[in-house]
């Protein structure tokens, strides 16, 4: 293997174009050195435009290619654990984007293909290498606001176009699986462990039947989290960690700009009107750079990835189950089956 690790990508998605494959550019262990498409032009195409020295007019020729270490996934999510399961098979490791599955069943494959091949697979959860997240959880260890009681989070955008994936189902469209499972995977790893039992309220579209607003109850015992999650409101996000003794808030949580600072608001509890609240100012980070640096690491140093498998599985069984409380009316347990 070379310095670096030698990165396929596998489709031209607007997520690698715009903000990953830029990122994992600028970082110090990654390789940018093939992308594929389904047609060779549009792989041509993107790979004039990002500087990317080969270009393959299928995925089959990019998993073929000796000279590729690792595969970065951004295909629709109905297309990630086939392609996933055939990079593993072809030699390479693959970071793979979130959600990793249509659901835990099918995540739950993943874990004989990574057993038989002995490739590192990981889902893209990129907010794990962002600076802004590595401070809340030093300030939540650290019991800055006293035991952590509830979380709160809000992530929205407006996309009501037929013909984006993020809106057709059986692509794995909708709220839940597009960003509501950031809010799950926040709170999963702020509270360590699986919550108990879930309830979720789905409200879908008419026409497209994807959820577009869906929001949902975390039970962890003595701890909750609740959150919305939509596609068609106003773009926002926003997440709350509240203590026995004070309250943390990420200002832009989950799409922090990569050139400029973020912000963390600590409030101490003293003064509703906000006087006691303190602002950490994070320097800028690229949040892609670092996941792909990680991951690069992992494969290197032969230790686990920032999010196995297990982690995805474990995401999924919550996602799953918010899902089918929302059919059945009643609280439901996440089933990881591990």
């Amino acid at each position: 293997m070379s310095a670096k690790l030698r990165w396929g990508i596998l489709s031209t998605a607007s997520i690698g174009l715009r903000k990953v494959i830029p990122g994992m550019q600028r970082g110090r262990l990654c390789s940018i050195d093939a992308i594929a498409s389904r047609t060779l032009a549009k792989a041509q195409s993107a790979a004039a435009k990002l500087g990317i020295p080969k270009a393959y007019g299928s995925y089959e020729e990019l998993l073929a290619d000796p000279e590729i270490d690792a595969i970065y996934n951004p295909l629709p999510n109905q297309l990630h654990v086939p392609w996933t399961i055939k990079a593993a098979e072809a030699g390479k490791h693959v970071l793979c984007e979130k959600p990793i599955a249509m659901n835990a069943a099918e995540a739950r494959t993943l874990l004989a293909v990574r057993e038989r091949t002995g490739v590192k697979i990981g889902e893209a959860f990129m907010i794990r290498t962002h600076l802004q997240w590595q401070r809340v959880g030093e300030l939540l260890a650290e019991g800055r606001i006293g035991p952590l009681r509830a979380i709160a989070g809000f992530f929205s955008y407006r996309n009501t176009d037929p013909a984006n994936i993020r809106n057709q189902v059986e692509c794995g469209g909708g709220a839940l699986l597009d960003i509501g499972c950031y809010c799950i995977h926040v709170a999963r790893h702020a509270f360590g462990g699986l919550p108990a039992r879930v309830v979720g309220l789905v409200d879908r579209d008419p026409a497209m039947h994807i959820d577009r607003l869906t929001s949902a109850m975390l039970d962890f015992g003595d701890a909750h989290c609740i959150f919305t999650c939509s596609t068609q409101m106003v773009p926002y996000q926003r997440v709350q960690f509240f203590g026995t003794r004070g309250r943390i808030e990420i200002e832009i949580p989950f799409n922090a700009p990569q050139g400029s600072p973020s912000h963390v608001f600590i409030d101490d509890g003293s003064d509703v009107t906000g006087r006691g609240i303190s602002i950490e100012t994070i320097p800028p980070c690229d949040q892609y750079a670092e996941q792909g640096d990680a991951f690069a690491r992992a494969v290197t140093e032969q230790v686990e990835v920032p999010v196995p498998l297990e982690d995805a599985i474990a995401n999924m069984a919550v996602i799953d189950a918010v899902f089918q409380s929302a059919e059945t009316a009643q609280w439901e347990k996440p089933t990881v089956g591990l």
